[in-house]
């Protein structure tokens, strides 16, 4: 039997980059997925055309705006129409509008702060009737190694991914002991078609600051959302799980 066998997951952003890996490997190891996307409707339907064919699951995709809470009331209700529980729910979907604070303006911190943190709020309040119902359930929330130490220019962004750790630690202690986990996964520098794109000479800098010499891939973040995922972690949440290769140690 494979690792999440019948498992019905929702998973936002999860069309492209991180989110489509994760989609991946979640179908391979047996989980049904219901995925959004915001904008890019082609590839997730290409993607949910590939989840069912290949590995044969349950897959369904959802044009939905998580920073929207009347949206991910919606997509629940949606998903549960087609699945009879929500096992895990993985808040993905992030955006970035870098600069620095002095020319960063109102509505970049607005924006940031809404697709990536309150986001969360939309969707584990959207969930959590039907999990406490359940008596079980697995969140799992991406953050990032910026939400931990920081960066310059990145005010916006270090400040929604620190809030989620707070966010997923205070839900951890209010849902706990309805055998309800909820748990943080800090990337470092994961390499993706994005940064495929940037000049190598940078990107091989960024890799020798890292103990471990490279940068992460799609699948080292997605393999940690299957431990959470699964019964292995059964007694882990309030946690924060640095993916970053030791960047931070």
């Amino acid at each position: 039997m494979k690792m999440l066998e019948g498992k019905n997951v929702i998973l936002t952003g999860g069309s492209r980059g991180i989110g489509k890996g994760i989609a991946v490997e979640f179908a391979k190891s047996g989980a049904n997925v219901a995925f959004t996307y915001s904008s890019s409707e082609a590839p997730a339907k290409e993607l949910e055309n590939l989840l069912r064919t290949e590995y044969g699951v349950q897959a369904f995709t959802y044009k939905s705006n998580a920073a929207v809470f009347e949206d991910c009331e919606q997509l629940v209700k949606d998903v549960l129409s087609n699945f009879d529980s929500i096992d895990v729910l993985i808040n993905n979907a992030g955006i970035t509008k870098d600069n620095l604070l002095m020319r960063m303006s109102e509505s970049d911190f607005d924006d940031v702060i809404d697709v990536n943190l309150k986001s969360v709020f939309n969707m584990t309040k959207a969930v959590q009737r039907t999990m406490l119902k359940q008596r079980k359930g697995s969140i799992i929330n991406i953050s990032s190694v910026v939400g931990v130490k920081g960066n310059a220019g990145q005010a916006n962004y270090a400040a929604s991914k620190a809030g989620i750790i707070g966010f997923t630690k205070s839900i951890a202690l209010e849902l706990g002991s309805r055998n309800i986990r909820s748990n943080v996964i800090a990337p470092g520098f994961i390499e993706t078609e994005m940064t495929s794109k940037l000049d190598e000479s940078i990107v091989d800098q960024w890799r020798q600051g890292i103990p471990l010499k490279r940068g992460g891939t799609i699948e080292d973040i997605a393999n940690a959302c299957l431990f959470f995922a699964s019964e292995m972690s059964s007694y882990i949440t309030g946690q924060v799980l640095l993916v970053d290769g030791g960047m931070l140690t």
